[in-house]
Parts: C-alpha cells; sequence; structure tokens
C-alpha cells in the first residue's frame, strides 16, 4: 500500500464522532487514489494469477520444451532410423522406400554380421567387467575411506580425463601399444611383449576411456549407504569379506547396474577405437562403412538396431533382478 502526501489527525477530547468519522473517510479516500493510479498488471502477472494454485499445469508447461525437444529430435531421428532399416536398394544402388525384411535377413544369414555382433558383445562385456572390478576399490575408498579433502583431490583425479579430447587419448594408447611403443619398451627388460593392436588393445582402450563413467555412480552408490550398517556388521562379528558379500555389494548393485549401462552402451556403438587400435570391425565400424563408403543406409540402419535391442534386453534383465529399485 502506498500513501500519497501525509494527513495528520489530531482528536481533542472535546470532539465528537463526527469529527472522527470525517478524519477516517479522509484517510480511506487517500488510500483509494493512491491505489487507482497503480499501472495495470501485464500479461506476465495475469498469467502468473490464472496459473496460482494450478500445480500441474505449471509442470506441464516447464515440461513443454525439453520434452518436446525430446520427442521430436531423438525419438523423431530414432524413428527415422528404424523406418530406414525397412528400406531397399535395387540393382543399381538407388534407395527404394519400400517395406521389406531383406536386410535384416541379410545380417542373420550372413556369418560376418554374426561374427561381427558376437565380437563388439564380448569386448563390451569384458570392459564392463573390468571398469567394475577397477571402479569399486576406487569408488570405496572415496565414499568411505578418504578424509573430505582426500575425497575431493580423488573426484578431480577421475574426473580429470573427461577434461581432455577422446581421440587425444585414443592417439595416445596407439603410441604405447605401437611395436615402438612406451609399453614395450617397458617389458622387454622382463622378456615380455605387448599386446600390440587388436582385440586385446581395443579392451585396453575402452577401460581406461569408460572407467570414470564407472567410477562415478558407484561412489555415489556407496556415498547412501550408512557407516551405521557397516559398524553393525563388525560388531556382530562378520568379517570384511563377509560385510562386503552381504551387506555392500547388495546395496551398491543398482549403481554399478548404472555403470555398467554406461560402458556396455557406450562400446557398443563405438567405431573410433577399434579403427585405430584393432584392424578387426565393430558393430559401429560397420555402421561407418555402409553409411559413408558403400552407400547402403539400409542395411546400415538395420545393424544400428542391433545393438538397441542388446540394450532393450539388457535393461530389462536388469529390471527383472531388481536392480533399478535402488536408484
Amino acid at each position: 500500500m502506498r500513501l500519497v502526501g501525509c494527513l495528520t489527525v489530531r482528536i481533542s477530547d472535546g470532539w465528537g464522532s463526527a469529527a472522527r468519522d470525517a478524519a477516517e473517510s479522509a484517510v480511506v479516500m487517500e488510500v483509494t487514489t493512491a491505489r487507482d493510479r497503480r499501472a495495470p498488471a501485464g500479461p506476465v502477472r495475469r498469467v502468473a494469477r490464472l496459473l496460482r494454485g494450478h500445480t500441474r499445469v505449471q509442470l506441464g508447461l516447464l515440461l513443454t520444451g525439453p520434452v518436446g525437444w525430446l520427442v521430436i529430435a531423438y525419438f523423431g531421428a530414432l524413428l527415422v532410423l528404424l523406418a530406414a532399416a525397412f528400406w531397399q536398394l535395387d540393382e543399381f544402388g538407388n534407395l527404394l522406400k519400400e517395406f521389406g525384411f531383406s536386410n535384416f535377413q541379410q545380417l542373420v544369414q550372413e556369418r560376418v554380421y554374426r561374427t561381427i555382433t558376437l565380437r563388439t558383445v564380448t569386448v563390451a562385456a569384458a570392459v564392463t567387467l573390468t571398469t567394475a572390478v577397477l571402479a569399486f576399490p576406487i569408488a570405496f575408498t572415496m565414499a568411505k575411506v578418504a578424509t573430505p579433502r582426500a575425497r575431493g583431490l580423488l573426484v578431480i583425479a577421475v574426473l580429470m580425463p573427461l577434461w581432455a579430447s577422446y581421440l587425444v587419448k585414443v592417439y595416445a594408447w596407439r603410441i604405447m601399444l605401437a611395436e615402438d611403443g612406451v609399453l614395450n619398451w617397458a617389458l622387454q627388460p622382463l622378456g615380455l611383449r605387448g599386446p600390440g593392436f587388436g582385440n586385446v588393445a581395443t579392451w585396453l582402450v575402452f577401460s581406461y576411456l569408460w572407467l570414470p563413467y564407472m567410477i562415478l555412480p558407484i561412489y555415489a552408490g556407496l556415498e547412501r549407504i550408512p557407516d551405521s550398517l557397516l559398524e553393525a556388521s563388525g560388531d556382530l562379528g562378520a568379517r570384511t569379506t563377509t560385510t562386503f558379500r552381504r551387506v555392500v555389494l547388495p546395496m551398491a548393485f543398482p549403481a554399478v547396474v548404472a555403470g555398467s549401462i554406461f560402458t556396455f552402451s557406450l562400446t557398443l556403438g563405438d567405431y573410433i577405437t577399434p579403427q585405430l587400435v584393432s584392424s578387426t570391425q565393430f558393430i559401429g565400424n560397420v555402421v561407418y562403412a555402409n553409411v559413408g563408403v558403400a552407400g547402403n543406409l539400409p542395411l546400415a540402419a538395420a545393424f544400428a538396431t542391433v545393438p538397441i535391442l542388446i540394450m532393450i534386453g539388457y535393461l530389462l534383465v536388469a529390471r527383472r533382478l531388481g536392480a533399478f529399485e535402488g536408484l
């Protein structure tokens, strides 16, 4: 409320009720005049008044932009990809937007595609298992052992590799794994040699690249475990291995699954690392070659659906095992 001017009314003991009524009326008129001089409410204020108390409408308007982008840009592109998997190529290599299953039949019948799929899934599973084994002690140290200062330094150390370029890291490993690289130089006095370029090199590079994506979810999951549970397990006479197997691992299992989703899916779709440190092909390499070199978009789209189906099956199994209940 804003009052224009100042009105002082001095009522003496000798004044009657008429004088008091007149003074109150003057104050009310002044306040009403000041209120009438306020600027009218703008459109934003009027909309805010209309939405006041309608929580669901506010939430819907807030999510309209992100959900619209997700539906149009992400799911729209995915639907186009799935549609292209059923298109055909004529004998001259021209694209025919005709429905058919010949691309999927080719993937199933030809042995080379089955071999590539099995190789990709095997390396992805090995990378996931390796990163989980390496990430768990690091994450446990960060969550339960390290002091707050040391925890901050460890988090920075885990995140620091993510600040470097993907290609720089892969080329660094390529130099180390070369015949005259650092790894062979270090192993030569022991009479050993490095793995060179191949599937083992691909597994090593992938494990290095995706390790932070496994450490961070496990660290977040372990940090939510109360210390009192670990202390109670020790007070009841449980050994360290028993506490880990019966208390820590079941409660941290959803976090491990969350990290494995990153490592497994990223390995399934990557094609740069296999191309730089290996001569074998993965699913991503075949998709890239058919799109950029062979010009067979339908076959590339059909093969790109294989990782999608694998991840859907993986997520369904994980959900069946109750891995998402604690997330």
